[in-house]
């Protein structure tokens, strides 16, 4: 596994997709990943300390993780097939010292990831396959 974080946002509201760019964080490679609109409009108002009136869909997410006693532990991005990315989201669960793990969308992973400052890792033949791609 290969610990990212994120180097930056691509909007550009004339289209649906937008990219998220991840950097290696001991190293230079990029791992450009399409994302929808909301979800790279939800990242870019946590990053730039944007607060919304009410919770958004990811505020909301942590609050019920919170609230469940568990905490973000890691996120990881451990799969590319047929040009779609997939993840994981590892939570540790306090009450029992458990680890869960949740697959879930890069793009809600990462959203996720800003809010509670959660590593970010990409397994090695992600990234590889990745490459190939670009």
């Amino acid at each position: 596994m290969v610990e990212m974080e994120l180097n930056k946002i691509i909007i550009d509201e004339k289209r649906q997709d937008q990219i998220i760019v991840l950097k290696e964080k001991e190293g230079g490679r990029l791992l450009p990943i399409v994302i929808g609109f909301l979800e790279a409009n939800a990242i870019k108002m946590k990053i730039s300390g944007v607060v919304p009136p009410r919770p958004l869909t990811h505020d909301l997410l942590v609050t019920v993780i919170e609230a469940l006693e568990a905490k973000v532990k890691k996120i990881i991005i451990d799969k590319l097939e047929d040009g779609t990315f997939h993840a994981k989201i590892v939570l540790s669960c306090r009450g029992n010292g458990q680890e869960e793990t949740v697959d879930a969308r890069p793009s809600d992973s990462i959203a996720l990831a800003v809010r509670v400052k959660a590593p970010i890792f990409v397994d090695e033949e992600v990234i590889k396959k990745s490459e190939i791609l670009h």
